[in-house]
């Protein structure tokens, strides 16, 4: 375990959770809201844990519920000179509703404040996902600008919402 909330903990990536995360992450319903326009298979995906997830750059977590395995949350792009981070997150859809991406994201984001001392992360969701957008801003997330037809997604071009909380404006988990 990385970090226990009171219903999710999040917990390192692990090869077996490979098969998981290629079943979630090519799921339309998460895929298209983060905007990957392409299938992953196995081999990406393991190319992806030894170079992104295993390189020790950021952190890549799993979100379980009693060990299960519920969804994926990141921290990546991080600038040691400024203080920032982006992150992101994605759950199975079976999970969507329960709370459980708020709570997982802010474990991430106490994460991020308290132990890697990050002056501010910032967060993209693209136009139409009203469920990612109230993740954030139940967290304190401000909407900081709008990047007009920015993505392809579901045939259309879509804008890009950018928020972004500040250490000193997180209220903690």
């Amino acid at each position: 375990m990385f970090a226990d909330g009171d219903r999710v903990t999040l917990r390192t990536v692990e090869e077996e959770d490979l098969e998981f995360v290629q079943r979630v992450r090519n799921d339309p319903a998460v895929r298209q809201p983060l905007t990957l326009n392409r299938p992953a298979n196995a081999e990406q995906l393991e190319e992806f844990f030894e170079n992104a997830i295993s390189s020790g750059d950021g952190a890549t977590l799993i979100v379980c519920r009693d060990e299960e395995p519920l969804g994926m949350v990141a921290l990546f792009d991080e600038d040691d000179v400024t203080g920032t981070a982006t992150i992101a997150y994605y759950l199975d859809p079976d999970q969507w509703g329960n709370g459980y991406a708020t709570e997982a994201v802010g474990l991430l984001c106490e994460y991020a404040f308290a132990e890697r001392r990050l002056h501010k992360l910032r967060a993209e969701v693209i136009e139409p996902n009203d469920g990612s957008r109230r993740v954030l801003e139940k967290l304190g997330f401000e909407r900081e600008g709008r990047l007009r037809d920015e993505k392809f997604v579901r045939g259309e071009h879509v804008d890009i919402h950018r928020f972004g909380l500040l250490a000193d404006e997180w209220e903690g988990v």
